[in-house]
């Protein structure tokens, strides 16, 4: 690193610490609400203008948080049932068999990354820890650290993950700031309780004791149950990586779904038929046939090009009524005239950027792209049979696998949906790597190309509960 480069990165340390410290202030002293999404039970309502002149004159509000009129009373309800002795999974499993809505499938536009099905007993447990439920502000719960991806390489760059802090650290507001949901006596309850029936804190409910030995699950996050589309939980049992999927039967009945109370299927009856797929499908003598597969797959994507083609002609038109627009302005005419003109045309060009911000989130993929990807994809699989768990690992995130599990046929549906955007084509349709962070040459198409096919597993011991 230069002279430059560490007298950047102090500078930014330095801004980083004043920024904390005014929030931790703010936090404790006035209780403002610092950002982020109200917790379940609550919601967001205006606390008028910013105190900060510039930002009021920007339109920039303060909010506090409210009860919610709907999410509200089953906190309540929550901290009730713990303290007259519920579990967490018959608490889980009464709100869903009563047709309450989780967290999730209440605030869908916020949770499109989670599965809304029912109450999840984990949910139970963050509600059951978070202390603004007693009507205080509570802030440096988390927070982000910066881990390098290579010690020896600074220029490689760094990866950000969240970390719980310890609870001693927490920032509390002096007063109560908001309407409480509970007691705080009620909470200090709880805690009480949860701390006999665990050895950890209660108020680490994500935090999980660190295992001697790490463990390698090859289709974590990957494989799904093919009943209800729930990414599979990896379990170890008898010295071997299993999958499960576990579906209480509320869950089931309030999804309209027939599913197994619990699905396993063990990894070692997966892996070497996906290997064997894999390599098939990649193979020298098969390459040119999937890549035709593919580009005729992509040929819709001569639409998107005649649909970008009259966007730009449209935006075209428009700057040029605008410039005629700006001349009339100056020759005399009326302004009140033309500036409504003008206003017209600017909200018909957001309309346009709208649509092209669309159409290029999917860019044209040539022959020679699709060409390019399939051969990348077939050096990764050449790797697979003497690669290390972790690499394996890393090979199958790099060809986008997703797998669905079907228990009644003991079947597995395989899809390679490549993404992303490290492949580009050159003036004279020629194809070359993009280096990614400075280091690895990874190849990935700029649009998502999808292969599916799928696996017997007629010959293991897969098994139903």
């Amino acid at each position: 690193m230069n002279v430059f480069g560490g007298m950047s990165k102090g500078e930014r340390s330095r801004v980083k610490i004043r920024v904390r410290s005014a929030m931790a202030s703010q936090a404790k002293i006035e209780g403002r609400f610092l950002g982020g999404r109200p917790p379940y039970g609550y919601r967001l309502a205006d606390a008028g203008p910013h105190p900060n002149p510039a930002k009021a004159a920007d339109g920039k509000r303060l909010h506090r948080l409210e009860p919610d009129p709907i999410a509200a009373p089953v906190v309540r309800r929550i901290y009730r049932e713990y303290l007259a002795g519920h579990g967490l999974h018959a608490i889980s499993e009464g709100l869903t068999r009563d047709g309450i809505v989780c967290p999730s499938a209440h605030d869908p536009e916020r949770n499109t990354h989670r599965n809304a099905v029912g109450w999840p007993k984990s949910a139970i447990a963050v509600l059951l820890t978070n202390p603004r439920y007693t009507g205080r502000q509570v802030w440096n719960k988390q927070r982000k650290a910066e881990i390098l991806l290579d010690i020896e390489d600074v220029a490689a760059g760094y990866e950000t993950k969240l970390n719980w802090n310890e609870p001693g650290t927490w920032i509390w507001s002096d007063n109560i700031v908001h309407e409480p949901l509970v007691t705080t006596e009620d909470f200090e309850a709880v805690q009480a309780l949860r701390l006999t029936r665990r050895k950890t804190s209660p108020l680490e409910p994500l935090q999980r004791m660190q295992r001697t030995s790490k463990r390698d699950y090859l289709l974590s996050k990957i494989l799904h149950c093919g009943v209800c589309g729930q990414k599979m939980e990896s379990t170890f049992n008898h010295g071997r990586p299993h999958y499960r999927c576990r579906y209480p039967a509320e869950y089931a009945e309030a999804n309209n779904i027939e599913h197994p109370r619990t699905v396993y299927v063990r990894e070692d009856h997966i892996v070497p038929h996906l290997d064997k797929w894999l390599c098939k499908i990649f193979a020298p003598h098969r390459i040119e046939a999937t890549a035709k597969a593919l580009a005729d797959a992509a040929a819709g994507d001569d639409d998107q090009a005649i649909l970008a083609d009259a966007a730009h002609k449209e935006l075209a038109a428009a700057d040029r009524k605008l410039g005629q627009y700006r001349a009339l302005l100056e020759a005399g005419t009326d302004p009140a005239t033309v500036a409504g003109w003008i206003r017209e045309v600017e909200i018909e060009k957001i309309a346009i950027n709208a649509r092209l911000r669309q159409l290029a989130g999917r860019a044209i993929m040539t022959p020679e792209v699709i060409t390019a990807i399939v051969h990348t994809l077939g050096d990764l699989v050449k790797v697979l049979a003497q690669a290390a768990p972790a690499d394996k690992m890393k090979i199958y995130k790099e060809l986008g696998l997703r797998l669905d599990y079907d228990v009644n046929t003991r079947t597995v549906a395989v899809e390679v949906k490549t993404a992303g955007s490290d492949i580009e084509s050159n003036a004279d349709g020629r194809v070359r790597k993009v280096r990614v962070r400075g280091g690895i040459d990874t190849i990935t198409p700029r649009t998502h190309l999808t292969i599916s096919g799928n696996l017997d597993l007629e010959s293991t011991a897969s098994r139903r509960r």
